[in-house]
């Protein structure tokens, strides 16, 4: 087969991470959801910097400045450099919104006397305690910086009688955005709400701050860094797995620096100094921006009494079956039953499993864990579970990036209530979301596309499965050993799991799809997917389209198809949804000469996924709900007003057709609560 040009991931992932920022410069998103659009863009480039960018680091430096991914490196350096041009504009362009909605973001130049009589308050009764500079042109160490934190560079100048002419010295203050919100909202005289960033509330005290030392005047600019922050278990095998990585977890905050942003107001010769201390060489980004940083804070910006800035709220839609009196396990053992978060409750996930924790005729429970919510009612209904007898297995993946030291806190507490923890193998991640429900009346098992998580049931659109089909059950609980015995053989019938066969069979699919094409039968292919880079992948949807299928896809973030190749793409279109909730569910529909197929799961269709974690697609079988996971996608594939042409050129323009305007998260809403009603 012909092979066609793809996109490179990272290329795509900074693509992806600039929907997020177009979206903060859309008139149709509310205010104040504009700021928190800037604040995601900000944490997600963070930890791109920390993860991927750290990764490609290590490999330019390898293969010196004649390699492709030194290449590649210099590529992600200037978008980012563009992209944060962009952002500073938009943080500034949002800023005289809020002024014209009474919002006043100030500076300490900007401070009435009234505020600043508050601040010299604020300083005295708590920052005082919260603020330790360190001297750097002193001595002072810096290896114990984190690269969470903001800090400020200070230039401190005074007058020495003994040499008789003004000395400066260098401190960095790091803010204490732990002990303080990132934004203070301040008395003000008139009707207008006035915010100070704790930035600038630190640079009106460092008068205070330095008190004693001598120093006549200061200058402060603001900077961040970013830490390699790839997790890298050392070969100790006889040394248990939880060790190392809670190990691991604590020699990350000493990562090595490979991203300075700076105040581009900064003075050259104070850059210099920083440069020296942080060891920024040629293979790391260094990047000049505005006076302030660390912008995923503007996710927690005040909402300032004012709701209208804001998405309107929406209640999830009761699902009938669910909300009776009757046993949730016996309706799922009388047929499937779904729910699509956040449209649906994460409630009724709980009540499956509260039930099976106290039900007499429940022997087992089994889940896998991935991230956990941190007052977690999963864990706490598993715990309900143990104490009431039954035999409860969890598999915890403890390698969920960032969540590593949360997953061994509760794997610790679940293991102290007598739950059977375990964590599977090393260099294969658990990725998949399973529960197991073993009873004396029959067994149930559901199948989600998310973590069993209920506050990111409440931002990400995630769907469960409830089934008590024998052969989808019965497959469940062979994951479940397949986990524990990775390299052993087991056949998989109903259920595709990685990576045993994931690969092939959907392979196997997409032949089928091509076939049928050749023979003038029903041919089309309808994913819904967070990222497709996988090349093989790629290049069987290419060779699909060539052959006349039709290849709908949606998308959220990475994606290396490139449009435009002929053929090979002339029957392709990939769209990528930002909106109010992060699109999250992975739905594969094939056309099958007209008998329709459905999965879904937790795969995306990235080499990882397919080969080097433990994931798993279920077939949806009842019509009804088949039917239901059409209606995403196709509402998905409707949408002109939050959809974005992904074309592998970056352009991401919005997907336009002609219609009347679609919405495709508000439709489902507005379809869920209308089916509520008329089955009441």
């Amino acid at each position: 087969m012909e092979t066609r040009k793809l996109l490179d991931r990272d290329l795509s992932w900074m693509y992806f991470n600039h929907r997020i920022l177009q979206e903060a410069q859309r008139e149709n998103v509310p205010l104040l959801e504009r700021l928190k659009f800037l604040g995601i863009y900000s944490n997600n480039l963070d930890e791109f910097f920390r993860v991927r960018v750290s990764t490609m680091k290590r490999v330019a430096e390898y293969q010196g400045e004649s390699g492709s991914q030194f290449r590649e490196l210099q590529k992600i350096t200037e978008l980012n450099r563009i992209y944060s041009e962009e952002f500073d504009a938009t943080f500034e362009m949002l800023k005289g919104r809020l002024k014209e909605e009474r919002i006043r973001i100030i500076d300490e130049q900007q401070l009435t006397e009234e505020q600043q009589r508050y601040i010299r308050m604020v300083y005295q009764n708590d920052l005082n305690s919260a603020t330790y500079p360190l001297i750097m042109t002193q001595g002072s160490q810096l290896s114990e910086l984190t690269d969470s934190s903001i800090y400020l560079c200070v230039k401190m100048t005074k007058y020495d009688e003994i040499a008789g002419k003004s000395v400066r010295d260098l401190a960095l203050i790091e803010l204490p955005t732990k002990e303080f919100n990132r934004f203070i909202v301040l008395p003000s005289e008139s009707n207008e709400v006035s915010i100070i960033f704790l930035d600038d509330v630190v640079r009106f005290c460092l008068p205070f701050i330095f008190a004693g030392l001598g120093y006549e005047s200061f200058e402060a600019y603001t900077l961040k860094f970013t830490r390699d922050a790839e997790l890298e278990l050392d070969g100790d095998i006889d040394e248990a797995l939880v060790e190392k990585v809670a190990r691991g977890v604590k020699r990350r905050r000493k990562g090595e620096a490979i991203r300075l942003v700076y105040d581009r107001d900064m003075p050259e010769e104070m850059l210099r100094y920083l440069k020296l201390r942080f060891m920024i060489d040629r293979y790391d980004a260094c990047v000049g921006g505005s006076r302030y940083h660390n912008m995923k804070d503007l996710m927690s910006f005040p909402d300032c009494g004012r709701k209208d800035l804001k998405f309107a709220n929406s209640d999830p839609v009761p699902v009938q079956a669910f909300n009776t009196l009757d046993s949730s396990l016996d309706l799922i053992r009388k047929r499937d039953f779904f729910v699509h978060y956040p449209y649906h409750s994460f409630s009724n996930y709980i009540k499956v499993l509260r039930e099976a924790a106290l039900s007499k005729d429940v022997q087992s429970i089994k889940t896998t864990v991935y991230r956990l919510a941190k007052n977690s009612k999963v864990v706490k209904a598993l715990i309900c579970a143990a104490k009431h007898g039954k035999r409860v297995t969890v598999m915890v993946e403890l390698l969920a990036r960032f969540d590593e030291t949360s997953n061994i806190n509760w794997s610790k507490k679940m293991q102290d209530a007598g739950i059977q923890v375990f964590f599977g193998v090393e260099g294969l991640k658990v990725h998949c979301k399973l529960t197991h429900i073993g009873s004396s009346r029959g067994n149930v098992a559901c199948i989600s596309t998310g973590n069993f998580h209920e506050g990111n049931a409440r931002s990400y659109t995630d769907i469960t499965l409830f089934t008590a089909n024998k052969g989808i059950v019965d497959e469940v609980d062979r994951v479940f050993e397949f986990i524990r015995q990775p390299y052993k053989t087991i056949d998989f019938r109903h259920l595709i799991v990685s990576p045993q066969q994931m690969r092939t069979k959907l392979s196997t699919l997409i032949d089928r799809e091509i076939e049928n094409a050749i023979r003038g039968k029903t041919a089309y292919i309808m994913c819904k997917v967070n990222h497709i880079t996988d090349p093989k992948m790629v290049q069987r949807l290419y060779d699909a389209s060539a052959a006349g299928v039709e290849v709908r896809l949606l998308v959220r973030g990475n994606c290396s198809l490139v449009i435009g190749q002929g053929a090979a793409t002339e029957r392709i279109e990939v769209r990528g949804i930002i909106d109010r909730y992060l699109e999250h569910a992975r739905i594969l529909i094939f056309g099958n000469g007209g008998d329709e197929l459905c999965y879904i799961g937790s795969a995306d269709w990235m080499p990882r996924n397919l080969d080097n974690r433990i994931e798993v697609y279920t077939p949806v079988y009842d019509p009804m709900i088949r039917a239901e996971m059409k209606r995403v996608v196709e509402y998905g594939l409707a949408d002109n007003q939050a959809a974005r042409v992904v074309d592998g050129t970056g352009e991401n323009r919005l997907y336009e057709d002609g219609c009347p305007p679609f919405r495709s998260q508000q439709r489902l809403a507005a379809y869920y609560r209308d089916v509520f009603i008329d089955q009441k």
